[in-house]
């Protein structure tokens, strides 16, 4: 367990946020982190809705489960938060 820093680009945010998180966080966990610092904010909140981590540039979510050190992020990397829709 480490602290490890990554840059979140929330999406609907313009402002970019510097993410303390733990080495061993899911990317779940990682998305709710940085919603702490956009939803509500900046962002408006949308019940039902999932957020999903990618690297910024990247069409591939990283799967949710995945830890930040299984990842390969590189300390300050930039992710993006997405908003996914449920599927029903």
């Amino acid at each position: 367990m480490a602290l490890f820093p990554l840059t979140s680009n929330f999406e609907g945010d313009f402002v970019l946020q510097l993410l303390a998180v733990d080495s061993e966080n899911t990317m779940d966990e990682v998305a709710a982190a940085a919603a702490v610092h956009s939803v509500g904010r900046r962002v408006r909140a949308r019940p039902g809705q999932l957020m999903r981590v990618r690297r910024q540039g990247s069409e591939d979510f990283l799967p949710r489960s995945m830890r930040v050190s299984e990842s390969g992020l590189k300390p300050t990397e930039t992710i993006e938060i997405i908003w996914e829709a449920p599927k029903h």
